[in-house]
Formats: structure tokens, C-alpha cells, sequence
């Protein structure tokens, strides 16, 4: 009983194998059982792309639907060969999706892979992704730059109402020959600074290659002259290590004051080893005043009655 159960599952596969590997036309595929090139009474080694429209429209016009006034029956074969005409033009008129369909008549017994090719231009976005590529980037750069002017006026509306700035304003409007400057410019700097198309992400992917190529410049110079020669480092190239060492970006490493970087510059931190011990100094220093800080002891006192809780606060100056 089981031998004959056995005997009966291979006969079966072995029907569904010769079911898949049989050649000849897919009736989903392209225009189904029929030749596109023979729909549209084309010869497939005499085809000449610059005729196939007129072609088309020949067989269109030719068995289009409005031409048939008979009984429904006829007229549903007219739409249906109608159909396949439009279908044979379209696999046709594409140079990608007509090499496709020559593979495909040429190698009927790759079947799963024909499957996969006709799907897959299916399935494919008609959108051009470069459209949609350059669109986004061009919306996200419209963004960066409104919201980097909404937070300029924001900081210009706050530093007005602040004594030193609104001197600096007054002053800056005496030398325009005004009482307060209409439009004083502060140096804001990082997350605040005045809006600037250089900033956005469309200027930066306009500006890449150059970029790229102005950075293997430097790098060449750098290697060849603190690595190569071994030369001294100069002022610049310790700040670009110290930044690096701190893992700041440019911009945000600008952002600190001349001070801060005249410290950094005393206490050696372009030496890797000089500033892990700088870094653990300044935790530590960071450790002690949350330590001393009010809220920071509520907290701990909150957090140890509401274990597995936490809560946001703000650390009190001393």
C-alpha cells in the first residue's frame, strides 16, 4: 500500500515538472497565446521601430469596437482584439521590455524566469525615481531653509529684549545714521544662526564632488606633511585634531568660543593621552556639581521612592 502511494506521488510530480518545463506561449503573459509581432503583421527580422506606430494605428483603426454595430457577442471579440492590439504595441515599442519579449520567445522553457521579468516591469514604479529623488531633496532643503529662518527671528526677537544686545543694536543703528538698527545682525552661531541657501541639502549635494575632490587634496597634504615629514602641527591642524578627539562637527565646534579654544590649545588636547585625562577631569568635575545640585537630590530621593520611574529635570546653577 505504501509503495503504491509512493508510486503515485512521483508519477504526479513528475506531471507538474513536465507541466513547468513545457514550452510554448503563457497565456498571462504579453499577449498571451499569440505573437505581438504577428498581432500587429509585423516581421520580427525585418522590424523597424520608426513604422510600428503607424502600424498600430493601421490595426487599430481597423478593428476598433466602435466599428462594430452587430450583436453583443461580435462586439466583445472586437474589444478583445482591440485590446491585444494595445498590449502588442506596448511590449513592442519599449526597446527594454521588446528584449525582454524576443528572450522570452526565443527560450519559452525558462518559464519561472520569463514569469519574473514580465512581473517585475509590472510591478516597477512608472514614476522616474530621479524625478522623485530630486523633488525630496528639494523639498527637505525648502524646509531646512524656513526653519532656519523662523529660528533666526526667534533668537532676534529674544536678544532685542536682552540690555547688552539691544545696545549693540542701537549702536549698530547710530553708525547707520538711525536710533535702533531695523534689521541688527548678531553673530548667532550653531542651531540659531541666519538662514543661508549654502546650508541646505540641495547646495551641499550641488557642492559634493567639489568637496570630495578639495578633501583628498588635504589629505594628501595632510599625510605628506604630518606623516610623511613629520612636520610639527600648526595651530589649524590642532584644532582639527582636538575637534576630532571630542567628535564635534565644524559647525558645532565654531560654535565655542575663542576662550574655549585658546583652553583647549593650553591644555595640549590635540595629544590623544592629554585629553582622555582632560575628558576624565571634566566628568569628574560634572559628577561632583550634580552631586551638589538641588534637583538632582530630589530626583535620587524621587527615583529611590518610584523605582523603575524617571523624570526629567534641569540642574541648578551654584
Amino acid at each position: 500500500m505504501l509503495s503504491q502511494t509512493i508510486l503515485t506521488l512521483f508519477l504526479g510530480l513528475a506531471y507538474l515538472s513536465q507541466q513547468v518545463e513545457s514550452v510554448g506561449f503563457a497565456e498571462e503573459l504579453y499577449c498571451g497565446l499569440e505573437n505581438c509581432y504577428d498581432v500587429l503583421e509585423i516581421d520580427r527580422g525585418e522590424f523597424d521601430k520608426q513604422k510600428l506606430s503607424k502600424l498600430y494605428r493601421t490595426a487599430a483603426k481597423k478593428h476598433h469596437p466602435d466599428r462594430v454595430r452587430t450583436s453583443d457577442p461580435v462586439k466583445a471579440e472586437a474589444e478583445k482584439k482591440f485590446r491585444l492590439i494595445a498590449t502588442a504595441y506596448e511590449t513592442l515599442k519599449d526597446d527594454e521590455v521588446r528584449e525582454e519579449y524576443n528572450y522570452y520567445l526565443d527560450h519559452p522553457e525558462e518559464r519561472f524566469y520569463n514569469y519574473y521579468q514580465y512581473y517585475r516591469r509590472r510591478a516597477a514604479p512608472k514614476v522616474d525615481l530621479r524625478l522623485v529623488i530630486l523633488g525630496t531633496i528639494a523639498a527637505i532643503s525648502v524646509f531646512q531653509y524656513w526653519s532656519a529662518k523662523s529660528k533666526y527671528a526667534e533668537a532676534l526677537s529674544y536678544a532685542l529684549t536682552v540690555g547688552k544686545f539691544r545696545n549693540q543694536a542701537i549702536a549698530e543703528g547710530v553708525q547707520r545714521g538711525k536710533k535702533v538698527a531695523s534689521t541688527p545682525k548678531f553673530p548667532f552661531r550653531g542651531g540659531y544662526k541666519r538662514e543661508s541657501i549654502y546650508d541646505t541639502l540641495i547646495w551641499q549635494c550641488i557642492v559634493l564632488p567639489l568637496n570630495t575632490y578639495h578633501y583628498i587634496i588635504w589629505y594628501i597634504k595632510w599625510t605628506m606633511k604630518y606623516t610623511v615629514r613629520r612636520e610639527e602641527y600648526d595651530e589649524e591642524a590642532k584644532l582639527y585634531l582636538i575637534r576630532k578627539h571630542m567628535g564635534m562637527g565644524e559647525n558645532q565646534f565654531n560654535c565655542l568660543s575663542d576662550a574655549e579654544h585658546y583652553e583647549f590649545l593650553d591644555e595640549e588636547l590635540w595629544v590623544k593621552a592629554n585629553y582622555d585625562e582632560w575628558k576624565k577631569l571634566k566628568d569628574q568635575e560634572e559628577r561632583e556639581k550634580l552631586a551638589k545640585s538641588g534637583k538632582y537630590k530630589r530626583y535620587k530621593r524621587w527615583l529611590k521612592n518610584n523605582e523603575g520611574s524617571t523624570i526629567s529635570f534641569l540642574d541648578e546653577e551654584d
